[in-house]
């Protein structure tokens, strides 16, 4: 286990690498011998409940945004191993949770409701009639004579 150098995630945020806990640990696949004795998957680990630079609300957005990445002790826990080195899952790893982070803290937009055009309102209400008139042809007897 190693720590991190800080991570900037917003201007205005900046998570220091003493809080991140670093992890390593054998990647699966295929890869022959190289796989099974090389730990070359790095998952970093972010303790968001006793973090000292998140406030309430942060706190609040990253638990109930990202709970399927939260276990059960409110750790964070963001993993790579893509690459076949330990180096670059680092970089990798390091990339991923600042975009996880980003996109959990990121305000949504509001959704402001629209109203129905006349013009979908008169085309649906085509659709209707004719598939009205559609089950009315139906009915009828016209084998009679």
């Amino acid at each position: 286990m190693a720590s991190f150098e800080d991570i900037d995630i917003l201007p205005s945020l900046r998570i220091p690498g003493s809080e991140l806990l670093i992890e390593f640990s054998r990647s699966t696949g295929p890869g022959g011998q190289h796989v099974n004795k090389v730990e070359t998957r790095v998952t970093i680990c972010f303790d968001i409940d006793s973090s000292t630079v998140l406030n309430g609300h942060q706190r609040g957005l990253l638990k109930e945004r990202l709970r399927s990445r939260i276990n059960k002790d409110g750790i964070l826990r963001v993993s790579c191993e893509e690459s076949r080195s330990q180096a670059g899952n680092r970089e990798l790893v390091r990339t991923r949770f600042v975009e996880v982070l980003r996109q959990a803290l990121k305000s949504q937009k509001k959704r402001i409701p629209t109203k129905a055009t006349r013009a979908s309102q008169r085309r649906r209400m085509d659709q209707k009639k004719k598939r009205g008139d559609i089950k009315r042809g139906r009915g009828s007897d016209w084998g009679k004579d």
